[in-house]
């Protein structure tokens, strides 16, 4: 018997598209993407894409539309591999060193955080990312939802920088940004900086914001005249990057989860290390 949830799909079955109306399961179940998204190997939004795309089978049959509910008697395959057993909910902290993209494969052959990576650990997907020239702290999930949870902006969460830049500010200049700024017609939201210290042509600076919006840092100094060339992420949210080691991975205890998340949790953490 299917397990979907009844409502009519269409799908491509032998090289034809058919609709069709499974048989009512005792069991709602949940919506396809979100099935794919609690495996690990994406977000909600793009198994959707992945799904418009052909690449998920569902029962034997290969379906265009996320409109539908399955449960855990479905046979789920994505790109020709069953989809594994929903896992339990898991965060990591990972410290980028610069120099790594936050994707998969890199069109241009760049060396990405996915290749070095500890190789005992699960696949796991980032929240958000911070580009090839930043470091710091970078949130891993095997959960899609999470990540998606994580990165919505209605978390007003905190996002706190280290900034090391060439040029000269002064407590005025950084509090013109308290209220938001416009650069180059698009708005940022209220930026809280302080002046750290200065050394030889450079000064250092924390930054905290709460958008995260593409090159958000780099473009508000610049705008106020100066030009990054460290950027380091100390915290996002309630997740501090603390003493961890250049490159390690430690996870989230599932008690910080419950706490700060609200999350179901995993066995105790490990932590790992490379250089």
């Amino acid at each position: 018997m299917y397990g979907f949830h009844r409502e009519c799909q269409s799908a491509i079955v032998d090289g034809g598209r058919k609709s069709y109306c499974p048989p009512m399961s005792e069991k709602k179940g949940e919506r396809i993407a979100k099935r794919i998204a609690r495996a690990g190997l994406a977000s909600r939004r793009e198994a959707e894409k992945w799904i418009s795309d052909g690449r998920v089978v569902v029962n034997g049959h290969k379906i265009d539309s996320p409109a539908l509910n399955v449960t855990e008697t479905d046979i789920v395959v994505v790109d020709g591999k069953p989809l594994g057993a929903p896992e339990r909910v898991r965060l990591w902290r990972y410290h980028k060193p610069a120099g790594l993209v936050t994707t998969n494969k890199d069109p241009e052959g760049r060396s990405t955080i996915f290749e070095k990576l500890p190789r005992e650990l699960p696949r796991v997907i980032t929240v958000g990312r911070l580009d090839i020239n930043s470091e710091g702290l970078l949130l891993l999930t095997n959960d899609g939802d999470l990540a998606r949870r994580l990165e919505l902006p209605s978390n007003n969460w905190l996002r706190r920088y280290r900034v090391r830049a060439n040029g000269r500010t002064t407590p005025e200049m950084l509090a013109g940004l308290v209220n938001g700024v416009t650069v180059e017609g698009v708005r940022y939201g209220p930026v809280i900086a302080s002046l750290d210290m200065e050394k030889g042509a450079n000064t250092w600076l924390t930054v905290a914001i709460r958008e995260g919006k593409n090159r958000e840092v780099r473009k508000l100094m610049d705008h106020i005249g100066m030009t990054v060339n460290r950027l380091i992420r100390i915290s996002y949210g309630p997740f501090q990057l603390g003493t961890l080691v250049r490159s390690g991975v430690e996870e989230v205890p599932p008690r910080v989860m419950r706490d700060q998340l609200g999350a179901d949790t995993a066995p105790p953490p490990k932590r790992h290390g490379h250089k």
